[in-house]
């Protein structure tokens, strides 16, 4: 059977309007265009969808199962069109922790003014390309490089390193900076999916001997307030997630994080080019 979308239209018409006539004039086509619809449809099914009458028509049986499913075959086919005209208006711009930290809602407020045509949506999603990969978002903010040959990315800005710990924390409370060997003797907090510390940051070979597992921002800013560690991060952190509890202190020979933004190759999104200078801009202008 090949289905044609005009037709499951048309007898839905009838069915509502349980008249081929009053059909047409809703459809704004002749009653003999609706009648042929119907009659191609019901010749290939070899069975009445519909019973006439001289001033109505009911479903039949298979006609009233047949309307209940092209009700919902039509309902995903308006949802189909509805993303096919908001496709080139919507950019969706992926983050797994903290988009591009206190820049965040200057990007958002100046957008909205220069590009009226083309909304820019954050979408936080706690995966290593930020949602790109997964198809959730057009492009995404990453700290760490994306991995697949078929993605592009562009560095937007360089961040600084900052250390997390709890605010009663009797050894640092008072500090305004700590260096690399100072965090390694204490247990550090991580996301091994989409955080930016690993044992290799610390480049003399003398990394923490204790790493704890975190599953998102969340959890990881949970702990540190409890005690359980404390953690390294972008300044975008401290911008995005104020806990109480939990102080931010830069990392004084810390190496800067780079600010990537990323997107499929071969399906820019639409501003794309306009995004990427905007941000880079924010990050020129505050270094």
């Amino acid at each position: 059977m090949e289905w044609t979308l005009t037709e499951l239209r048309y007898l839905l018409a009838v069915v509502d309007a349980r008249s081929f006539t009053d059909a047409a004039g809703e459809l704004g086509v002749s009653q003999a265009a609706v009648s042929r619809a119907v009659g191609k449809l019901e010749r290939r099914l070899g069975e009445r969808v519909l019973v006439r009458a001289p001033h109505a028509c009911e479903p039949t049986p298979l006609g009233v199962e047949l309307s209940a499913q092209a009700r919902r075959v039509l309902a995903e086919v308006d949802r189909l069109d509805e993303l096919a005209r908001n496709h080139h208006r919507v950019l969706r711009l992926g983050y797994a922790w903290a988009a591009i930290g206190r820049h965040t809602t200057p990007l958002l407020r100046s957008w909205s003014g220069r590009h009226p045509d083309i909304e820019l949506q954050l979408v936080r999603h706690n995966t290593p390309s930020s949602g790109l990969i997964e198809g959730h978002v057009d492009a995404a903010v990453v700290r760490t490089p994306v991995a697949g040959s078929r993605l592009d990315s562009v560095v937007v800005g360089l961040e600084r390193r900052l250390v997390a710990f709890a605010a009663d924390d009797p050894q640092w409370r008072r500090r305004r900076a700590l260096k690399m060997a100072e965090i390694a003797k204490r247990t550090v907090v991580i996301d091994p999916r989409t955080g930016t510390t690993t044992s290799e940051l610390w480049q003399d070979g003398s990394p923490p001997k204790r790493f704890v597992h975190s599953g998102d921002v969340d959890e990881w800013l949970d702990a540190i307030a409890a005690g359980q560690g404390v953690g390294v991060t972008a300044e975008a952190t401290a911008a995005h997630h104020s806990r109480p509890g939990v102080v931010f202190r830069p990392v004084a020979d810390g190496p800067p994080i780079p600010v990537h933004l990323a997107w499929w190759r071969l399906s820019p999104p639409p501003g794309l080019t306009d995004l990427v200078d905007e941000v880079a801009e924010l990050y020129r202008s505050t270094r």
